[in-house]
């Protein structure tokens, strides 16, 4: 007890000291400079129409020298280029993937200033850290003012079990308050057990003392980044996605040192290849910090240090709709956040040590390890079930050493910006929240470097992006007025496209219903439409994967729904880009693979076929009858043909081939086309114990046990009606 006591007390001191502090730099940074700033920031917009790819590509190819050019279009180098080209640099960016195809589309979805690393910079009197956090409240507030439509404050429950540790997490929590100062999103407050509970139902109740209640934001990461490089465009800037750099060039200096100017790159879509002159190339490349630096140096140390944090998704039942809740005390000493995002709910993060890859893929040993972690703060009424895990996902964290520093052994808390002899700007980890400061801050080291010479200083703090300027919490409303939209769908868009809704919306085909007059669902129960699809091609989208996982967010949410709806946004993609029908199986293949490996559906059928089955004898029978109730030949497994029967006879007449195939093959675990009756109970055995929710062969066969049930017992009395009659006559 006394050094709990004790902990608390340089917890307090270190309050004060760091509220000092903040307070000052509050002060210091609404100076007249940083109004003249914002003022130059508003007169500041998109300057163009959107330009299509190869338009881009085009501008890419012309020969001209740009000031910069960026590798990544991830936060970061999406970030980059917006800040170049608002200050009139002339500005290239190039990603060899899509963008957000990495750790920018697998985030915790937070904007928050780091919670912990404050308790970390208190009780440590670390200055680095306390510095860190004050950067990243800023940058909370810069994007939730930037992006209103992404973005939302968020509260968060802090769950206290220990009645000593209610004062020092509220103490905690308010300096948390006090150091973002004006621009705090909302003040923290207390909860009694009782309330907790009230707004948090879900939650453990037993030996609950009380809970700590504080702001962030939360973002629909992927769609801010995307936006945050259209906004970019809008600017001027040509960028483009899936064209990969396979070389540095370089040149002799003034001073006849090498230096770079430019670099090879190829379109991985039409495969050409052309060279890019730039006179400053900048590496914001994510975990492939090390490839683009060993380019350009192959002797460098490697500096990337890569971790892995899976997530997964859970139904929006598991929390309430309006509040997280935030797990500190988890058994292996990582913070567990379980929050709701887009009427589902996510838990995670892991961290594990990994290798880089373009293809990260969570484990099931990492899904069990959130499950376990969530059932000790769930109460008993909710029963964690392995199969109610709808999509999981793996971002890689680039922790890196900072090579300005002669002892690389330690890794760097926040960013850091390195200029190598040859003058390549590599900016490297960071997190998302401060994508805009590491962005100013790496073409500042640019510009010096390179001898750039820009119209203005950095005028991104508050700058509006795609989709802000015309956007309004009630916006959605016109949509359903003015163009007949359902009420969902509308919400959707306006969150998703801002004052983009519109144009999204017009491309909307009629529903051929007397409401909604348009937007045919893309599956129906999410609130995307076929709009979304013709929309998305023209926001860069240039795969299935690209569209079904971050122009759309389905392959995050529900990686079932995501392989459901996948033939419909095939369709549209294939008439929209002109694909022969090889090139459409092509792209949905590469697609199925990418759920099956990046999205948890792999994990999940793997897990189906290590699950023991532990059913009784009496259900065991009860299988065996269904099941030989489709298998109608005796042949000793069910195939397609036997499916498709049992569902025409009970009305299901318009199934399609490919819905046939997916309740085929969520069930055909040793792939050979056809159900055996030893899988089938392996699958019910996996429901039974809760590692899968449902199973539509399992439904096809239960309903068909019925039908053959009722026909039954319709014979059996029509015969008897028929013996009595006659009995009667004679």
């Amino acid at each position: 007890m006394a050094s709990r006591l004790r902990k608390f007390g340089v917890t307090a001191a270190g309050i004060a000291i760091g509220a000092a502090l903040s307070t000052y730099a509050l002060q210091h940074k609404d100076t007249p400079q940083y109004q003249v700033q914002m003022e130059e920031m508003q007169r500041i917009r998109r300057k163009r129409t959107l330009p299509s790819r190869s338009e881009q590509i085009k501008a890419l190819q012309s020969d001209e020298e740009y000031d910069v050019l960026i590798i990544g279009g991830g936060a970061t180098g999406a970030g980059c280029a917006l800040d170049s080209v608002t200050r009139g640099l002339k500005t290239a960016l190039v990603e060899a993937d899509d963008f957000a195809s990495g750790t920018s589309s697998r985030s915790t979805k937070l904007i928050h200033g780091g919670v912990r690393y404050l308790q970390k910079a208190i009780l440590g009197l670390d200055i680095e850290q306390y510095r860190m956090v004050k950067e990243a409240l800023h940058e909370r507030a810069s994007m939730l003012r930037s992006a209103p439509h992404l973005t939302r404050p968020l509260p968060i429950m802090l769950p206290v079990y220990t009645w000593w540790q209610i004062p020092y997490f509220w103490v905690g929590i308010k300096a948390y308050d006090f150091v973002a100062g004006d621009r705090n999103v909302k003040s923290s407050y207390y909860l009694s057990r009782a309330d907790a509970l009230e707004l948090f139902p879900m939650l453990r109740g037993d030996k609950l003392c009380g809970a700590i209640v504080y702001y962030d934001g939360q973002q629909d990461d992927a769609r801010m980044n995307l936006a945050i490089a259209l906004t970019a465009a809008r600017h001027g800037a040509a960028i483009t996605n899936h064209v990969e750099v396979l070389e540095l060039l370089k040149k002799k200096g003034d001073d006849g040192k090498d230096v770079l100017c430019g670099a090879k790159v190829r379109d991985n879509i039409s495969k050409k290849e052309w060279t890019i002159k730039a006179k400053c190339i900048i590496n914001a490349t994510g975990p492939f910090t090390d490839s683009i630096r060993k380019m350009d140096n192959p002797t460098v140390k490697e500096i990337c240090c890569p971790s892995s944090g899976v997530h997964i998704v859970l139904p929006g039942y598991y929390s309430p709709q309006q509040m997280g809740l935030l797990d500190p005390d988890t058994s292996d000493g990582r913070v567990i956040f379980f929050l709701p995002w887009l009427n589902g709910t996510i838990a995670g993060t892991t961290d594990s040590p990994c290798d880089v890859t373009r293809t990260p893929t969570p484990t099931e040993d990492e899904i069990q390890f959130i499950l376990s972690e969530i059932k000790n703060y769930l109460n008993k009424d909710v029963d964690v079930r392995r199969g109610d895990v709808l999509s999981a996902w793996s971002g890689i964290r680039p922790l890196v050493s900072d090579p300005n520093k002669e002892d690389t052994q330690s890794l760097a808390r926040n960013h850091i910006v390195h200029v190598s002899d040859s003058k390549l700007i590599t900016i490297a980890g960071g997190k998302w929240t401060t994508f805009r400061a590491m962005a100013e801050h790496t073409i500042d080291a640019a510009i010096k470097a390179c001898n750039l010479k820009p119209e203005r200083g950095c005028v991104t703090d508050g700058l509006w992006i795609e989709g802000a300027q015309g956007w309004t919490p009630t916006m959605y409303i016109r949509l359903v007025q003015d163009l007949g939209l359902e009420v969902e769908v509308a919400k959707h868009l306006a969150i998703s496209y801002g004052d983009r809704a519109f144009a999204v919306a017009k491309l909307a085909t009629l529903t051929g219903k007397r409401w909604p007059i348009i937007g045919k669902k893309l599956h129906p129960e999410f609130p995307y439409i076929d709009a979304e699809v013709r929309y998305g091609i023209r926001e860069y989208a240039c795969t299935c994967v690209d569209m079904i996982s971050r122009r759309l967010r389905l392959s995050f949410l529900n990686v079932q729904a995501a392989i459901e709806a996948l033939p419909m946004i095939a369709d549209i993609m294939a008439e929209e880009l002109k694909w022969s029908k090889d090139e459409k199986e092509r792209q949905i293949k590469q697609c199925e693979h990418f759920l099956q490996t990046q999205m948890g559906h792999q994990a999940n059928r793997t897990l189906k076929e290590k699950v023991p089955i532990n059913l009784s004898k009496q259900e065991v029978d009860m299988y065996v009858k269904r099941f030989e109730t489709i298998d109608k030949e005796k042949k000793g497994y069910v195939s397609i043909t036997d499916i498709k029967r049992a569902m025409k006879s009970f009305g299901d007449a318009e199934v399609s081939g490919e819905e046939l195939h997916d309740i085929l093959k969520e069930i055909d675990t040793n792939m050979n086309g056809q159900v055996e009756l030893e899988e089938y109970l392996q699958m019910m055995s996996a429901i039974k114990s809760g590692f899968v929710s449902h199973s539509r062969f399992a439904a096809v066969a239960e309903q068909e046990e019925i039908r053959k049930e009722q026909e039954r017992l319709k014979k059996q009395i029509t015969i008897e009606r028929s013996g009595a009659t006659q009995r009667k006559s004679n």
